[in-house]
């Protein structure tokens, strides 16, 4: 059995760092042949020179330009040959434990084409990072800052993260993914930059059968949005674009077809809501 762990990095590098050095000691208990790669989206904190030389034995990719997430992990995906891949960020902290735990898991449960970890904050507390699929009405109420009801509420912040539980979409932190589910489904759709890659990948693997699990015996320590902050606004952007192709894409309400035009320029105008919003809460 192999493993191919992928990181894709963005001017991260202690973050990175730290990853790698607890995700080697993680490696030690695994059974499987494993390989890890780092795929750079051109850093410019020297992070590509930090792997080789602190980490001679990973596989380092280091682009030109920042091709985005789905398109760096698609640079192993579509390359490398392996039983399982596991889709790590670098903000991440692999306790001891994890992977060991999500790969049994798999293995137990043939029909599980992607698991996933309970994240925790730095100090210690559950991050809530499962998701039910997006849709219109749960979008709206979560840019809000308001509930929509448990059965659409994006959030799932109806469930505690605590039971082992079949899921939507885990947040792409991490992802113990098996080999069948990109042979039949494809890897990530690289009209996606950056967020909702994942949540597009979910949805087809899905609508092919394949199940995914929420595994909280695992945990993964994640230094939410460590990367993202360094463009803010962008990031907002981005999410926002990722959820309107997203939605073009596989959503079949009649609505969302007819009023593209005016759904992609509210999605703006809250996003620039909520960056003031956030702007104001800072300077109180």
């Amino acid at each position: 059995m192999t493993l191919s762990v992928v990181i894709v990095s963005w001017n991260t590098k202690d973050l990175l760092r730290q990853c790698l050095s607890s995700l080697f000691a993680e490696l030690n208990q695994v059974e499987l042949l494993t390989t890890v790669f780092v795929v750079d989206n051109a850093s410019i904190d020297g992070s590509a020179e930090m792997v080789r030389t602190e980490f001679p034995s990973v596989t380092l990719l280091a682009n030109k330009e920042n091709k985005g997430f789905g398109a760096a992990n698609n640079q192993v995906l579509t390359t490398v040959k392996s039983d399982y891949y596991l889709l790590l960020n670098p903000d991440t902290k692999v306790l001891l434990g994890a992977i060991k735990i999500l790969v049994a898991f798999a293995q137990q449960h043939p029909q599980a084409g992607i698991v996933s970890p309970q994240l925790l904050n730095a100090d210690g507390t559950v991050q809530l990072s499962c998701r039910r699929f997006p849709s219109i009405r749960g979008m709206i109420y979560g840019l809000l800052g308001l509930k929509a009801g448990n059965k659409s509420d994006y959030l799932m912040r109806d469930f505690d993260h605590r039971s082992t539980k079949e899921v939507d979409q885990p947040e792409g932190a991490c992802l113990l993914i098996r080999k069948e589910v990109f042979d039949k489904v494809g890897v990530f759709d690289e009209r996606f930059f950056m967020l909702f890659e994942e949540v597009d990948l979910c949805f087809r693997v899905k609508q092919a059968g394949w199940q995914i699990w929420f595994v909280p015996e695992a945990q993964i320590i994640h230094y939410y949005g460590q990367a993202i902050k360094q463009v803010k606004a962008k990031m907002i952007y981005h999410s926002h674009k990722g959820f309107f192709r997203y939605m073009s894409k596989h959503s079949r309400s009649m609505w969302f077809q007819v009023f593209k035009p005016l759904w992609f320029i509210g999605l703006m105008v809250l996003a620039v809501i909520r960056m003031a919003q956030n702007s104001l809460r800072r300077l109180v």
